[in-house]
């Protein structure tokens, strides 16, 4: 790879293009690791947000009136709130009273500003999860659930095995959006030092004064990476899809 470094190298020396995180080794290392840390971020909270939204939309359905209440209070704070707020009442609000004492008898964060980020971006799309699962759970023809029974399913082994995966086919193309929207609000995480893409990229134009090149990079990763995702999960889509389940005029 060495030629292609020493070619972006010339190409700074010959227009003043200044993409450093290519022909210097310690900004490419450590734009790397924020590339990585982006990743990381993005791909935790998908998986945690889609578990909360199964489980919240779940429990919106149950006998017991206080786990409803407690799900549609949780979906009202995290829906009717900035994610720059939740994210600033977790880490410096709720951070504030979880510390421990260091060496030296300072004080030290006993959650650490990545754990922070994942916990707060994770409860905020998983609320739009909930009520994006429930749509597709009330969107499940009730006769369906009727005729599993009348087979000999329980209610907990109805709603696992046939109404859940139909579900989850109906709201995948909502869902699709919802998981786009959250790897862009990784870039959140910036504002609490989480060293991801953005808070790396400061670093690097910070010190080579190459603003309009890392801005430009950033882009093109993040258009990558919503890319990418769009298309795994565009061909998850087709590759579930049962006939006559969830159609659309695009599907058809």
């Amino acid at each position: 790879m060495q030629p292609v470094w020493n070619w972006f190298a010339e190409l700074h020396d010959r227009t003043g293009i200044n993409l450093t995180i290519f022909y210097d080794a310690f900004d490419r290392h450590r734009f790397a690791e924020g590339f990585v840390t982006t990743v990381e971020l993005a791909a935790v909270c998908i998986v945690l947000s889609v578990a909360i939204g199964v489980i919240g939309a779940w429990l919106q359905g149950s006998r017991l009136r206080l786990l409803r209440l407690a799900v549609y209070w949780y979906i009202q704070f995290f829906r009717n709130t900035p994610p720059l707020v939740q994210l600033y009442f977790f880490y410096f609000g709720v951070g504030s009273f979880l510390k421990i004492s260091g060496p030296g008898g300072l004080a030290q964060p006993l959650v650490s500003n990545m754990t922070w980020a994942i916990l707060s971006l994770s409860f905020y799309a998983g609320a739009f999860n909930v009520e994006i699962f429930r749509s597709g759970i009330e969107a499940v023809p009730r006769a369906t659930i009727e005729a599993a029974e009348a087979l000999g399913y329980s209610r907990l082994g109805a709603d696992r095995q046939i109404m859940l995966p139909l579900a989850f086919r109906i709201c995948l193309p909502a869902l699709n959006n919802n998981l786009v929207n959250l790897v862009k609000a990784t870039t959140l995480a910036y504002a609490i030092s989480v060293p991801e893409m953005l808070w790396v990229s400061n670093q690097i134009w910070s010190d080579e004064l190459n603003v309009p090149e890392m801005m430009s990079v950033l882009l093109i990763c993040y258009v990558g990476l919503v890319g990418v995702l769009v298309f795994a999960m565009g061909r998850w889509e087709k590759a579930i899809r049962v006939p006559g389940i969830g159609l659309t005029a695009r599907t058809r």
